[in-house]
């Protein structure tokens, strides 16, 4: 067989075969900083460039064009740092940018990444670390040793925490590599100069160390030798036992005289030293014992470079060939070589255990063995509990327990090696089966509940079928965790959990038979039944066929039940369901027909046979359901006559759904079948559907049947809904076949939609009774003549008066022409006419009549009327019409009669008499009709003075436009006739508005020359000269003057204005000269006639000073501000200050403003005009005068002066006004603008506004004012609200430090609010973390702690971090950042204290871990303090499978009075490791909660006997008396044998032990043994054995002693008997005998080791030989027992 090496070795790839030149394969070329990424430097003709090999994909290197002197990668991102000359750059290269950048001032020897964010570098003189956070620059460390000088720097190491740092150097030195070391304390700032050539750095949990120790590992080759040597650097933690510093040597072959080593890594899960040489052997050394597991070389050229291998734990290494190599521990083969080929299985057994590996197994065993021979079974137990792999845990090892006796009162070894795999964990399938079989026998089911529920049992199914006699629920349990479908099904059914069968069989993926379950199910329960069975079809695709279902619901008739589980199997209405759905509704049809037609009605289904359930349906007398389901119409027709037994409602709509002539023919069988009980139902039917069925054939059915009535009913209801004139038609025939008259009105009057002829016709021929509805028909549709024809001819006259009278009166006129013309009398008439009264139009009449030529027929009517005093205008319209006609006084009843209507009239007389028609129209105002008689008969004279008198300016429009051919006549006859007649000036007034409108200026002015200048009583009215020459600017401009001139009772203003608008300027100058309206007449001149000279010379003429007012306004105008100034000033007007000041602003004329406002304010004292006044002096620069004028009494608005004066940056003019008003803040400003710093923060002193301490603040740090500044901030940051603006300003601009210093000083101000603490708190974080700890702790209560955990998070700063969620009592936070950043937040006392506040007891167990793998010398001081919330079974477990248990050992002495099994037993094993008896004889003795046969078990094989004698003591204590006996007699421990077999009680196992002396021909022994087992003995086997081995001498003692007290028994019996015959003869009560009084036999009853005391009278000498005391020399002859001694 193979030998098995202790180390895998690994070729990961062949630089050269990506590429890389051999040359480039070098020390000062490649780097390789982790196992992630190999950097090359290479030159491929002129141009260098660097190869990254990303490990993980090597096959694919990345080539840049970098030219540099060294680069090396980040250990895990790419990152890659880059040196040229004193230049230092890192890039990332996915983002492609560069992250920093710093030049040295020395030349950097070496340099190497020590983490992932610190580059660490040596130059000739110190050593620095560059952090990749921020903008730091490089840390100076410490300063190279001397002894380093001229040496080449190899490498640079540190401890995790970097508290220790390691500078590695070699030179050459008489003819050999010397190393040399510089190892520098950081805590204690010291150095050390060291011998040696490779080092490393390593964390170790020493067993017992609560904390971590941190070991210094170097190599060295000097002159003498190479020796290892590993030490404990610093001091160790406290309660830390110090670690014994090894030395050991390192082997160098022969052929290797200059090799030396050159690199070194540990495996921090194996805890092995990999050292490499440089002829490129590697060396395996334990870390903890200093111990060479392996040597070997592995590489034939140098390996100059390595890195930890993560992946195995393991080194990996480049060599100057290439090859990337790697070296890690064999899991599987390190214990094995280290049993076998070392001969070292103390360490391998060490090994094993602490880094839980393989390999170990027959130690294991072995041990197991040993223990369980011993009978320690409790020991042996821990040892198969602990085996690797469960070596141990088979079902051989529990039947050997089975197999140990159990002693009495004692637990059995099989039960303790139960408790102690409970403890540590889940038991296999075998141990669950055997633990079950007694608990459950002995009805303690609880605890397997318990241990289902803590997951401690491999369920199987023979694990359920045990359980399932005891407790069904609990044997389900078991079946669902050990995946038995079959049997959990079994058990849901049984149970009654049927709705769970089917999710478990789904889940599980198991189809069971379920028709076999239901079946079963229905025996029990037909309600349980149907809910599995609805169950089977809750999915989309059933889990058991339907029918099936169904027929095991038939085979018991449940036929409500399976009509349940049919509604819901079927509810999806499937098309394959269609028998399914047919069989559902014929079962329920034949026994339930109530619950079929629910079903039907619920119209769930669509897919059963119709026909066959159709004729079910009619069969059970559902005919509803039947008709629904029929398609022939025979069957309908036979099954809907039979209305009275279906719901007529329905029936109705069931119609809608039969086509239009099935319906008609249902309709006809249906009247035809029953026509009295079916007639309302068809007139629903037929009500419904006749746009269907249509209206025709509905009528026509009807009638077919003469059923009047019906059709009556059916029209009825639809008639006032239809528009259709046959409908209303056949509707008012059938209401007169059927008497119904009222209706026959009521439709007559209402309806609109019949035909009125044919109607009257029908009515005309029906002969009613009653002629109201003809006459209803005739009225509405003015059939009035031929209805009065009708009733006059039939001698109907009542019902002409009827209509007249009650109907319609207001049709008398049409009645009485219909009368007229049928010759009626004169007298009936009139008679008609008086008894109708008013209630008809007598306009109608009269036209009736006059049409007739019968008009004089009213004139008795019509004078009695006006006798009556009827004002109506018709009636004195007929009036008048008779009087003209009979000429009776005409003029004079139209000029005095007020009622007649004039148009009326005045058409009636224009051709009779025009004269008359013109009296007519005038009297009524009926312009139109006069004009048109007055042009038609050449009455213009009349049409004049109407119209002058009329003042109708329309009426003049009308007549006076040019299509009016008779406009020339009628004006001639205005002018010579109508205005000379007329003295009132409204009249003339009008006229001229109508020649105006009708624009006839020429015609106009011929009117008013006449009238004005031709000295009539209107020469002097002022509108008529308006009027004349404005129509003179209007049609004749050239006579405009010459009114003007002439006329003087004018508008002279108005008639100016006009004249301007009509761009008559100089006229209108003219005007205004002639009024002496000189303002308005310089006004024509400045704007219309635009000549500011003639303007300028008419105001020195005038001097007025509205005329220079106005001069100047136009001279401002036109931008000439100095010569408008003087006009203003000369008028001595300030009225236009605003438009001065805007020009002036304009053109920057601020000298003359200065003179203007000056001159305005001794007029008007205006705000404004004092405020720009102010702003003038500015502007000139006149601070005196400014300052003198602001400091008197004035109004100007000296605050928005200053605003001006700023923005306009006239600094020196805006601080004066701002210190006149007293703005502070303003004023603050101001001086920062004038640079006046020191005044500026004076001033917002005084101003005391946030604002300005803001804008003074932030302009004193934009010029570096910081010491102001701050002055500023302190009264910034009081204000909550404004600090994050201040920080966000000083950050910006990267003013860090002055920030701090600000926020600093605030601290201490009285309003200093928690905003402040918590922004200083922040600020610490990014850029002085050093301060951040000490501020916390002065101010934690004050600052927003949510705020400050995510900036301390952020910027990794953990122990503040653990602060802070401290005092914010989030302790489960704040230990879990213990736990992952010990280096910086761990603190022993901190991290004790918060453990025990966390809420996660979870937490616990991480915290043992945290400090098993970091600090474990300080673990039992943790588990002191969790142990009063510990779960201690978990813990020991815990630490067993760590394999870490001895460390904890104090903790397990401190809780062992728990009397805890767990505890107990870990204990236990620790003592057996540690081979204290005695201490494991005092814990078993105190603490009995343990598994004592598996460990009499484990220590009846240990290799010392003390611990065989416990595990013997273990066995007796079991009543494993034989056990413990045979373990005796194996050690020759006779003593404790021969107490055993006496306390066994068995005569058996102590007559064995004396056969067992006999063979050994232990006479001696044999002899105690009769005396201490003496009540167990029989004396013939005694007797026997003596004889047969001719050993009577040895047993004649026994004898005679057994001999004696059998005596003594028959003494005593005599002497009770013959007392019991002296109380029987007395009849006395017996007494007690003696012997009942006695207490027991002394030989039974004496001590255990010694010979009992004689009976009284058997004195003897002395006992038998001491326990363990060779024979006495002659002992044959009885030594120690006197000859003669024995008497009987």
């Amino acid at each position: 067989m193979a030998q098995q090496f202790p180390i895998r070795f690994q070729e990961h790839i062949q630089l050269t075969s990506l590429g890389i030149q051999e040359a480039n394969i070098g020390f000062s070329t490649l780097t390789m900083e982790s196992d992630k990424y190999i950097c090359i430097r290479e030159k491929v003709g002129d141009q260098a460039q660097v190869v990254i090999i990303d490990m993980s994909d090597p096959n694919n290197p990345i080539r840049r064009p970098i030219t540099a002197d060294s680069a090396i990668m980040n250990p895990a991102s790419k990152v890659i740092a880059l040196k040229a000359g004193k230049t230092l750059q890192i890039f990332n290269i996915e983002m492609k940018s560069k992250m920093k950048a710093h030049t040295m001032v020395d030349e950097v020897q070496f340099w190497k990444w020590i983490n992932l964010n610190t580059v660490a570098m040596a130059t000739d003189n110190s050593v620095y670390h560059w952090p990749m956070e921020g903008d730091s620059q490089p840390i100076k460390m410490f300063d190279r040793h001397s002894s380093l000088q001229g040496c080449q720097i190899i490498n640079y190491r540190t401890d995790a925490p970097q508290k220790w740092l390691l500078l590695v150097g070699i030179s050459a030195q008489q003819n050999r590599v010397v190393g040399a070391m510089q190892l520098y304390s950081v805590e204690r700032k010291v150095s050390q100069p060291i011998e040696g050539h490779t080092a490393a750095f390593a964390q170790f949990k020493m067993e017992g160390n609560a904390q971590e120790s941190t070991l210094f590992c170097f190599a060295v080759r000097s002159a003498t030798g190479g020796k290892l040597h590993i030490i404990e650097v610093g001091s160790p933690p406290t309660g830390n036992t110090p670690f014994t510093k090894k030395a050991v040597d390192v082997f160098f072959p022969p052929e290797a005289q200059n090799d030396f080593p050159v690199a070194m890594q540990v495996s921090s899960k194996h805890d092995v030293i990999f050292l490499i040489t440089k002829y490129g052997y590697i060396h395996l050394y334990d870390l903890e014992t200093a111990t060479c597991i392996y040597m070997n070389r592995i590489s034939g050229d140098t390996i100059f470079v390595t890195a930890p291998h993560e992946a195995s734990n393991g080194i990996i290494g480049v060599n100057r060939k290439g090859q990337v190599l790697s070296v890690s521990v064999e899991e599987n083969n390190i214990v094995p070589y280290i049993t076998n080929v070392l001969q070292n299985p103390d360490l391998a057994l060490r090994i094993a255990v602490r880094n839980n590996l393989a390999g170990a197994e027959e130690l294991f065993v072995r041990k197991f063995n040993t223990l369980f021979g011993q009978g320690s079974y409790a020991e042996a137990a821990k040892v198969a509990a602990s085996a690797p792999k469960g070596i141990l845990r088979t079902p051989q090892t529990i039947q050997k327990f089975q197999q140990v006796p159990t002693q009495a009162g004692q637990t059995s070894p099989q039960l303790q090696y139960f408790g102690i795999l409970l403890d540590q964990g889940q038991l296999n399938k075998y141990e669950s089966l055997e633990l079950c079989r007694p608990v459950l026998q002995q009805g303690k089911k609880q605890l397997l509940e318990k241990w289902l529920k803590e997951d401690k049992l491999e369920c199987s199914e023979e694990l359920g079928d045990l359980v399932k006699p005891v407790d069904p629920t609990l044997a389900l349990s078991v079946y669902l965790r050990a995946n038995v479908p079959i049997k959990v099904i079994q058990c849901f059914a049984e149970t009654g959990q049927f709705n769970k069968i089917i999710l478990y069989a789904r889940k599980v993926a198991y189809v069971p038979d379920y028709v076999l379950l239901l079946r079963s199910v229905m025996r029990g329960s037909a309600e349980q039944g149907l809910q599995f069975a609805q169950m089977l079809v809750t999915d989309e695709e059933p889990m058991a066929d339907i029918q099936q279902v169904v027929d095991v619901f038939m085979e018991s008739n449940l036929i409500q039940q399976c009509t349940s589980f049919l509604l819901d199997a079927l509810k999806n209405n499937r098309p394959a369901e269609g028998a399914l759905q047919t069989r559902l509704l014929e079962m329920n049809l034949m026994s339930a027909p109530q619950v079929a037609d629910a079903i039907l009605g619920n119209q769930m289904f669509t897919h059963y046979d119709r026909a066959h359930v159709a004729q079910l349906c009619e069969k059970a007398g559902l005919l509803q359901r039947a008709l629904e389901h029929y398609t022939d119409l025979y069957d309908i027709k036979r099954a809907v006559v039979h209305t009275h037994l279906l719901n007529p409602e329905w029936l109705v709509n069931y119609f809608g759904s039969l086509s239009v002539e099935d319906s008609i023919e249902c309709l006809k069988a249906m009247l035809q079948a029953n026509i009295r009980q079916n007639l309302q139902v068809c007139v629903q039917i037929a009500t419904k559907y006749h746009e269907q069925l249509t209206m025709q054939s509905l009528i026509d059915l009807f009638e077919c049947f003469k059923s009047y009535e019906g059709l009556f009913y059916f029209l009825g209801s639809v008639v006032n809904f239809s528009q259709d004139a046959e409908v209303h038609f056949k509707y008012i025939q059938a209401a007169c076949k059927t008497g119904q008259i009222k209706e026959v009105e009521r439709i007559c009057r209402e309806s609109n939609c019949y035909d009125p002829e044919r109607v009257k016709n029908f009515l005309k021929e029906a002969k009613l009774t009653d002629q109201l509805p003809l006459i209803i028909v005739c009225d509405r549709f003015d059939f009035v003549h031929d209805l009065v024809l009708y009733l006059y001819r039939n001698n109907l006259q009542k019902y002409i008066e009827i209509y007249v009278q009650k109907v319609n009166p207001s049709r008398l006129p049409v009645v009485i022409g219909g009368l007229l013309d049928v010759d009626c009398t004169e007298d009936t008439i009139k008679q008609l006419i008086v008894v109708v009264r008013g209630q008809f139009s007598t306009d109608e009449l009269v036209a009736e009549v006059e049409k007739r030529n019968r008009l004089k027929l009213l004139l008795p009517w019509l004078e009695s009327r006006i006798h009556e005093g009827v004002n109506e205008s018709a009636t004195h319209n007929a009036l008048a019409k008779i009087y003209i006609d009979m000429n009776n006084n005409a003029e004079r009843f139209l000029k005095e009669n007020p009622y007649y209507d004039s148009k009326v009239v005045g058409k009636y007389c224009e051709k009779r008499d025009p004269h008359l028609a013109c009296l007519a129209y005038e009297r009524g105002q009926c312009d139109m009709e006069l004009i048109n008689v007055c042009n038609e008969n050449s009455l213009f004279k009349s049409e004049a003075r109407y119209l002058v008198k009329r003042r109708d300016p329309e009426l003049w429009v009308h007549v006076l436009q040019d299509s009016n051919q008779y406009k020339r006549p009628l004006i001639d006859q205005v002018v010579q006739t109508a205005l000379t007649e007329t003295q009132d000036p409204e009249d003339i007034s009008i006229t001229v508005k109508a020649f105006m409108t009708a624009d006839l200026p020429n015609e106009l002015i011929e009117l008013l020359e006449k009238i004005v200048l031709d000295n009539s009583v209107f020469s002097d009215h002022r509108n008529l000269q308006n009027l004349l020459i404005l129509t003179a600017i209007k049609a004749d401009r050239s006579r405009v003057m010459e009114y003007i001139n002439r006329l003087d009772n004018y508008d002279a203003p108005d008639i100016a204005n006009i004249a301007i608008s009509s761009e008559l300027y100089e006229e209108a100058f003219a005007i205004y000269r002639k009024f002496d309206v000189n303002a308005s007449a310089c006004q024509v001149l400045i704007e219309h006639i635009g000549n500011l000279d003639r303007a300028y010379e008419f105001a020195e003429r005038c001097n007025e000073p509205a005329v220079w007012s106005q001069l100047a306004g136009a001279q401002l105008q036109n931008d000439l501000v100095k010569e408008a100034v003087d006009a203003y000033i000369k008028a001595d007007d300030p009225s236009a200050f605003l438009e001065v000041v805007s020009v002036a602003k304009k053109h920057d004329n601020w000298e003359d403003l200065v003179r203007y406002l000056q001159m305005a304010r001794k007029k008007a004292r205006e705000s404004f005009i004092e405020t720009e006044l102010v702003y003038a002096y500015a502007k000139t620069n006149r601070l005196a005068d400014l300052e003198e004028f602001i400091s008197g009494p004035n109004h100007a608005q000296i605050q928005q002066v200053g605003d001006r004066c700023y923005d306009d940056k006239m600094y020196d003019a805006a601080k004066l006004l701002y210190n006149n008003v007293s703005n502070f803040a303003r004023l603050a400003i101001t001086l920062v603008q004038l640079g006046q710093y020191q005044g500026a923060v004076d001033s917002a002193r005084k101003a005391n506004s946030t604002r300005t301490w803001k804008e003074v603040c932030f302009a004193c740090v934009g010029h570096a004012e910081f010491r102001l500044a701050q002055m500023c901030g302190l009264h910034i940051v009081v204000h909550a609200d404004e600090l994050e603006e201040l920080d966000d300003f000083y950050q910006e601009r990267g003013y860090f430090e002055e920030l701090i210093q600000l926020l600093e000083a605030a601290l201490g101000l009285e309003r200093a609010h928690m905003g402040m603490f918590t922004e200083l708190s922040i600020l610490y974080s990014k850029y002085k973390p050093q301060k951040m700890k000490e501020h916390l702790e002065l101010f934690w209560s004050r600052v927003n702690i949510p705020k400050v955990l995510r900036a301390a998070e952020q910027a990794h700063l953990w122990a503040e971090l653990v602060f802070l969620y401290d005092k914010y009592e989030e302790f489960d936070n704040a230990c879990l950042t213990m736990i992952d950043h010990p280096t910086d937040a761990w603190r022993e006392v901190h991290f004790k204290e918060i453990i025990t506040k966390v809420a996660n007891i979870e937490l616990y167990y991480k915290a043992l871990q945290f400090y098993l793998d970091y600090k474990s010398m300080l673990l039992n001081d943790l588990l002191l303090v969790l142990t009063p919330r510990l779960d201690h079974t978990r813990t020991v477990n815990f630490f067993k499978k760590s394999a870490h248990l001895p460390l904890v050992k104090p903790y397990l002495r401190s809780v062992q009075s728990l009397n805890n099994k767990s505890i107990n037993e870990a204990l236990n094993d620790l003592l057996i490791d540690e081979e204290d008896y005695n201490g494991l004889r005092t814990s078993i003795d105190a603490f009995d909660n343990f598994d004592n046969i598996a460990l009499a078990q484990r220590l009846e094989r240990h290799e010392l006997v003390e611990f065989r004698r416990i595990s013997a003591y273990l066995y007796k204590g079991n009543n494993r008396w034989k056990l413990a006996v045979e373990l005796c007699k194996k050690d020759r421990l006779f003593k404790d044998a021969m107490e055993y077999a006496a306390e066994s009680g068995s005569s058996e196992l102590s007559e064995a032990l004396l056969a067992y002396f006999l063979d050994e021909k232990n006479h001696e022994c044999f002899t105690a043994c009769l005396y201490q087992c003496y009540d167990l003995l029989r004396p013939d086997v005694i007797m026997e054995l003596s004889w047969r081995h001719d050993i009577i001498d040895f047993s004649m003692p026994y004898m005679i002693q057994v001999i004696r007290e059998y005596t003594t028994k028959v003494d005593r019996l005599q002497e009770a008997e013959a007392l019991r015959a002296e109380e029987a003869l007395s009849g006395a009560q017996p007494q007690a005998g003696a012997y009942a009084q006695q207490g027991p036999l002394m030989l039974t009853a004496g001590p255990g080791m010694g010979m009992p005391p004689p009976p009284p009278g058997v004195p003897y000498a002395a006992g038998p030989t001491p326990y363990r005391q060779s024979p006495q020399p002659g002992y044959p002859g009885m030594q120690g027992f006197p000859g003669g001694g024995y008497g009987m």
